[in-house]
């Protein structure tokens, strides 16, 4: 079985080029991106250049008409997930006088994109098709952590009986693949795909399981840390209001930090008065509201913090640590959105 790299939303807010870089050096033969300007950023940064070994690029969610000349300039492989969609390329690689390749998609009961035609319609638009090349299977997982649901069984059945419909046919599809980070940690990858599709776990994380679950067979910890420099240190008294509209008022004397990071950065409005922190090695409540360059926490344990200091928003720090996953539960939203949220003017560096 073989492994796509999803490197889509610049690679989970991480850098799509330096991840995809990293991949290839392991020996990744397949990347996935969300649309064909993710793709031809990766080629333009270099990203499988043809030579004894060329990495392809999958584009998952397929292309619009005025994107062909890209697909083709940029060698991408496109995802369909229409039977119009399928005759557009077939066309338009016709009239380029080539062979292209293309994966099918399969709404298997995510309500998405996808293809929701009986199999014998399926299988014949793919049969028609004279310059577009069916080299692909595929469909996605609604609801694989979830173990107090059928969904999961479900869908496998749907997408495995359109599967077999084509071998009965005697149509061979050399890649078949369905599952992404949750099916594959929870070992609800059935056994007939030819491709996984990891993403987040690339990234370290893998989602919690509802319902009587396995422990997960993946082994990740985050890639990512997040930290920015304290801006100024002030001492204030008691009763001393914080931020906009004063939401939070010291309620004895403090030692404060104003840190250089704020929603513009991707740090949640919503962890206003209710996030924390890393600073000194201790986890530090935010005080006031999330502005959008600037937060302000409180260091009252530390005398020695001062400005040019860093402080940890993800990450560890003398065996206190901080996640995404903790922090999109501060936030009321998921790890993904905290991960791809973080801003592009926070610096990047690789290590």
């Amino acid at each position: 079985m073989k492994v796509i790299g999803v490197v889509k939303a610049n690679a989970y807010g991480h850098g799509a080029a330096e991840i995809a870089r990293v991949l290839e050096a392991q020996g990744a033969e397949w990347l996935a991106v969300s649309c064909v300007e993710e793709g031809v950023t990766l080629r333009r940064a270099g990203i499988g250049e043809r030579g004894a070994r060329h990495t392809r690029i999958l584009v998952m969610t397929g292309f619009l008409r005025y994107e062909w000349d890209a697909v083709e300039e940029y060698d991408l492989t496109p995802s369909l997930d229409s039977l119009e969609s399928v005759a557009q390329l077939d066309r338009l690689a016709r009239q380029s006088e080539r062979k292209v390749a293309y994966h099918l998609n399969i709404d298997s009961g995510m309500t998405r994109l996808g293809l929701r035609e009986q199999p014998e319609q399926i299988l014949a638009a793919a049969r028609s098709a004279t310059h577009a090349r069916l080299e692909g299977l595929m469909t996605h997982f609604a609801s694989p952590a979830d173990y107090t649901s059928p969904q999961t069984e479900q869908q496998t059945a749907y997408f495995e009986n359109i599967f077999k419909e084509f071998q009965g046919a005697g149509v061979h599809v050399p890649y078949i693949h369905m599952s992404s980070t949750n099916a594959i940690a929870y070992a609800r990858n059935p056994g007939f795909p030819t491709l996984v599709r990891p993403g987040h776990a690339i990234y370290g994380y893998i989602s919690p399981a509802r319902g009587e679950a396995p422990q997960p067979i993946l082994e990740v910890k985050p890639a990512l840390a997040w930290k920015a420099k304290i801006l100024a240190v002030k001492e204030i008294g008691k009763g001393t209001p914080i931020g906009y509209g004063g939401t939070f008022k010291a309620p004895s004397a403090m030692r404060i930090a104003i840190i250089a990071a704020g929603y513009a950065d991707g740090l949640p409005h919503r962890l206003s008065n209710r996030g924390k922190i890393i600073a000194s090695g201790r986890l530090v409540p935010i005080l006031g509201t999330v502005c959008m360059d600037l937060t302000t926490i409180d260091i009252s344990h530390s005398s020695t913090l001062a400005p040019g200091d860093e402080v940890t928003l993800i990450g560890e720090e003398n065996g206190v640590s901080l996640n995404a996953q903790q922090m999109a539960r501060a936030a009321g939203t998921i790890s993904y959105a905290i991960l791809c949220g973080i801003g592009t003017r926070v610096v990047r560096v690789y290590v």
